[in-house]
């Protein structure tokens, strides 16, 4: 066993963990910060991303050894302490941009990642940086709409899917 610390959503965190624990996991088992969806477990869906040290990561893909004294935030520290969504999740739920949710909170920090490094990105933008995230609802109308919002770009003329 290793002994890991970082600072979660603000908040120190550490454990013990076994050198092939999953950051996912560690997040999820140790934390209990469930929001962290775990959908395939080999990169391909996007439901586990977290930003370590600002950067959006697909946490399934990486160990929680490696994020020792790492910065992580998940999306249980997106909203305001008095659960006041942020501007990205306001825009989720007013544009409609979930369907059964479950992967909302890796599209939701993909976007804060995404409007960190582009402000104002173009449909195209928000579709690219997006395409290591899958809805399997096929929502993604709504959540490029609801990012567009989010970025405070009219979402008028954006055509349906």
């Amino acid at each position: 066993m290793t002994q890991v610390s970082m600072t979660v959503n603000g908040q120190a965190a550490n454990g013990d963990v076994e050198g092939r624990t999953l950051l996912s996991s560690f997040l999820r088992d140790q934390l209990g910060l469930t929001g962290t969806h775990i959908g395939c477990d080999t990169s391909q869906c996007g439901a586990c991303v977290v930003h370590v040290n600002g950067e959006a990561v697909k946490s399934c893909t990486m160990l929680a050894v490696e994020a020792d004294g790492a910065e992580v935030a998940t999306i249980e520290g997106q909203a305001a302490e008095d659960g006041t969504l942020n501007a990205i999740q306001q825009a989720f739920q007013d544009n409609h941009g979930l369907q059964c949710g479950f992967c909302t909170p890796g599209m939701v920090m993909s976007a804060t990642a995404l409007l960190k490094d582009n402000p104002k990105p173009s449909e195209a933008d928000i579709r690219a940086y997006l395409s290591g995230n899958i809805c399997r609802c096929t929502g993604y109308h709504n959540i490029v709409k609801s990012i567009l919002a989010a970025s405070g770009q009219d979402v008028a003329g954006i055509a349906a899917e």
